[in-house]
């Protein structure tokens, strides 16, 4: 039974690891993003605008999802980081063609229009299962 323990806890370094560099790279994301968004999601939220909050938390689930394959499907930390960073550039792209197609967007969640709320987060949400879906390919 000690053996199994053993083995058991020799597992938790790793998972500390990579569940602190998954923490962090979210943390990240959630920076770069609220930075180049045109609206100001913690300022929104703090007075309870929903379109974006919803908007900015199905952009984290987006990127959540393929950090989560990455981290499952990743060799090394440093295969989990680089396919981390994918992951991130997939998200702001994704806002930036939402931005270009859609005039105002940033506007539009500031002014608390669900559909661009609903829109951004379901987007946000698709592409992020695609890209973890490739990651396994």
């Amino acid at each position: 039974m000690r053996d199994d323990l053993a083995f058991y806890f020799a597992g938790v370094p790793a998972f500390a690891l990579y569940f602190g560099a998954g923490l962090l790279m979210l943390a990240l994301f959630g920076l770069i993003y609220t930075a180049l968004t045109p609206h100001k999601e913690w300022q929104l939220i703090r007075t309870n605008v929903p379109a974006a909050a919803l908007a900015f938390g199905g952009s984290l689930l987006g990127f959540v999802l393929p950090l989560a394959s990455a981290m499952r499907e990743s060799v090394s930390l440093l295969d989990f980081l680089l396919w981390g960073l994918v992951a991130l550039i997939a998200q702001l792209l994704t806002f930036a063609l939402l931005r270009a197609l859609i005039p105002g967007l940033g506007q539009r969640i500031g002014d608390n229009e669900m559909a661009s709320g609903i829109l951004v987060a379901l987007s946000s949400v698709s592409v992020g299962v695609l890209n973890a879906a490739a990651m396994n390919g």
